[in-house]
């Protein structure tokens, strides 16, 4: 037998893992301006850049096909692709998908996935332009590889970020967290109950959040506009603490966010109580919510709160002060990061 030690995967957690994987690898060409360590890959073009990344959702982990729609689904699933696209303010063009397919799955149920997923492509004008299919043993698996482009000096790192620079985020948080406890309450509640019936009224906003995220390109159009160029830029998918630590890690910082700033809807709220969940939990640690979290610099909070369209929720700071959360009542508590999980 081999005795040699082995290291269990939970004791890393994601972000170990990744670092562990890509810390020893060489980057042997000098068009590879970004591997591992951003929301995209980035290849010099010349005067442009390629942006390139890929997302995985795998049934059981990332979904539960008994509440899950499948055009939900495809829609969904390109919106994961090209969100990492976007946090490096750049557009999406092209996507490739590959499927691994298990035997419950029928023709007609992936013409339904794929009707989402040209839903998606139509909206934010980018093309499927492949992908490959194989055999699944355990349910459905879903890969998307995303590429973009953006000239050179467009492009938005997370290490960008400066001390004093304004902490923003384009919508609420936490909805999509409680969209999928509400989906997930309802499943054990009618687990055997004939003709079943979920009490879903007035939760449509949570379960749309979590069931078809949007991408918020408007804003980053709105910026540009404006004339404001992020410092940082990460997509919010493993929940707010967890995110904003990778932008400090990424740019040597710390941060100070404020709890009375950071947005939580109504039905979020609401649901949460209903659920004895704390909503700010949710909000910081929910994840799934797909909105961009960025920074921009002091001198333009006049214009960022003129847009209208993004949440101040606090400002970049030295890193030896690390990433607080300030209360109402003025105490700091240190952010730790705990990824959104089924």
């Amino acid at each position: 037998m081999n005795n040699r030690h082995t290291t269990e995967i939970a004791t890393l957690g994601e972000f170990g893992l990744i670092d562990r994987l890509t810390s020893r690898l060489a980057k042997r060409n000098t068009s590879t301006l970004m591997s591992a360590g951003d929301d995209a890959a980035v290849i010099d073009l010349g005067n442009d850049v390629l942006l390139l990344t890929t997302d995985m959702l795998t049934e059981g982990i990332d979904f539960d096909l008994s509440y899950f729609p499948l055009k939900h689904l495809g829609y969904k699933a390109i919106i994961r692709g090209v969100n990492d696209i976007l946090a490096m303010n750049a557009r999406p063009e092209q996507v490739v998908v590959a499927l691994g397919i298990s035997a419950k799955i029928s023709v007609e149920a992936l013409d339904e996935l794929y009707e989402g997923m040209e839903r998606a492509c139509e909206e934010l004008g980018i093309d499927i332009v492949g992908g490959d299919t194989t055999a699944s043993m355990n349910g459905l698996v879903i890969t998307v590889t995303a590429t973009g482009r953006a000239k050179k000096g467009d492009v938005v790192y997370r290490s960008g970020a400066k001390e004093h620079d304004l902490i923003c985020i384009t919508s609420n948080l936490g909805a999509a967290y409680m969209g999928l406890h509400l989906l997930e309450r309802e499943k054990r509640v009618l687990k055997d109950v004939e003709n079943p019936e979920p009490k879903f009224a007035g939760h449509e906003y949570l379960l749309e959040r979590y069931l078809k995220p949007r991408a918020r390109v408007n804003v980053l159009d709105a910026l540009r506009e404006e004339g404001i160029h992020p410092t940082s830029m990460i997509d919010l998918s493993d929940g707010l603490a967890s995110d904003l630590r990778q932008i400090c890690r990424s740019s040597k910082c710390g941060a100070r966010i404020y709890l009375e700033r950071i947005p939580i809807a109504r039905q979020t709220t609401e649901l949460a109580e209903e659920m004895h969940i704390d909503p700010v939990i949710a909000a910081l640690n929910g994840g799934e919510d797909h909105e961009l979290l960025f920074t921009v610099p002091l001198d333009k909070q006049e214009a960022i709160m003129r847009l209208g369209l993004v949440d101040v929720i606090g400002h970049i700071t030295r890193e030896e002060s690390g990433v607080i959360l300030v209360t109402p009542d003025g105490e700091g508590i240190a952010l730790k990061a705990q990824a959104f999980d089924r």
